[in-house]
C-alpha cells in the first residue's frame, strides 16, 4: 500500500478547485470540517490520492450537506455534526487492509429519501450493479432498482452542485420538501406512507404522510422492501 505522504503530498491537489466550486455551487451547499485521522485513515485504504475528488474529500471534507440536507456526501466524517465518514459509511476495516475492498462497490452519498449513490467496484456486474467499473450508480427508492449515472465521481460532484437536482428529482419533492429536508439531523432520513414506489405516491405525493426517522430504518424499509416486491436483492446500500 502507498503511504499516507505519498498519497498527500501531489501536485495540482483537487481540494482548491473544489472550494471554489462549492462557492460557485447553484445549490446551497454546506461543507463540514473534517475529522483529520479519520480522514487519512480513510485515504490510506482508499488508496486514491488527494489529486481525485474522491481524495480531496476524504480528506479535507467532513461531508458536504447539499439543497438544504436533501443529499449527503460522504468525507472524512465530522463527529460534531453528526455526519458520518467513508469508513462507517463501507465498514472499512479499523487498521488499512491491502487485501479488502468494498465488494458492492463504494457508497459515497445519500439523499433523505433513502436513495444511494454508490461508485461502482472492478466488477459491477458481479455485484449486481449496472454501468461500467469506476462510474457511479444510484438507488432508486421510487423504483427499488439500481440505475447507471453514466459518470465518474468527480463529474457526480459537479453535477450535485450545478443545479440539476431539481431536473433528477423531478416527481420526488413535495412543496414543504426544503423546510423538512433542512429540519433533519444527519442521521435521518424521510419515510413515506403510502411508499414511494405506490400508485397512491405516484398520483398525489403531497398528500402522502411523510416523518423523520433514522437513515438506516429508510433504507433497511427499501431493501426489505425491494426482496419482497420483486425488484431483487439490493446488496449493500451504506450502513449509517
Amino acid at each position: 500500500m502507498r503511504d499516507i505522504d505519498e498519497l498527500t503530498q501531489v501536485a495540482d491537489p483537487a481540494w482548491p478547485e473544489l472550494r471554489r466550486a462549492f462557492a460557485d455551487s447553484a445549490v446551497p451547499v454546506q461543507v463540514l470540517p473534517a475529522d483529520a485521522d479519520e480522514g487519512r485513515r480513510c485515504l490510506t485504504q482508499l488508496q486514491v490520492t488527494a489529486r481525485s475528488t474522491l481524495g480531496a474529500l476524504a480528506l479535507h471534507c467532513g461531508g458536504l450537506v447539499l439543497d438544504d440536507g436533501w443529499v449527503r456526501v460522504y468525507g472524512a466524517g465530522s463527529a460534531a455534526d453528526g455526519m458520518p465518514g467513508l469508513g462507517r459509511v463501507n465498514g472499512f476495516p479499523a487498521d488499512p487492509d491491502p487485501d479488502w475492498y468494498p465488494a458492492h462497490g463504494l457508497v459515497v452519498g445519500h439523499d433523505v429519501l433513502g436513495g444511494v449513490f454508490c461508485l461502482n467496484g472492478h466488477d459491477p456486474a458481479r455485484a449486481g450493479r449496472p454501468g461500467a467499473p469506476g462510474q457511479m450508480t444510484y438507488f432508486a427508492p421510487d423504483t427499488l432498482e439500481w440505475e447507471a449515472l453514466d459518470m465518474g465521481h468527480s463529474a457526480w460532484v459537479g453535477w450535485l452542485l450545478s443545479g440539476r437536482l431539481e431536473t433528477f428529482y423531478d416527481g420526488l419533492r413535495w412543496p414543504a420538501w426544503r423546510e423538512e429536508a433542512a429540519a433533519l439531523d444527519l442521521a435521518q432520513g424521510i419515510t413515506v406512507f403510502p411508499p414511494l414506489w405506490t400508485e397512491q405516491a405516484h398520483a398525489d405525493l403531497a398528500g402522502t404522510a411523510r416523518r423523520p426517522v433514522a437513515m438506516r430504518e429508510v433504507l433497511g424499509v427499501a431493501a426489505d422492501s425491494a426482496r419482497q416486491l420483486g425488484a431483487g436483492e439490493p446488496g449493500f446500500l451504506g450502513d449509517v
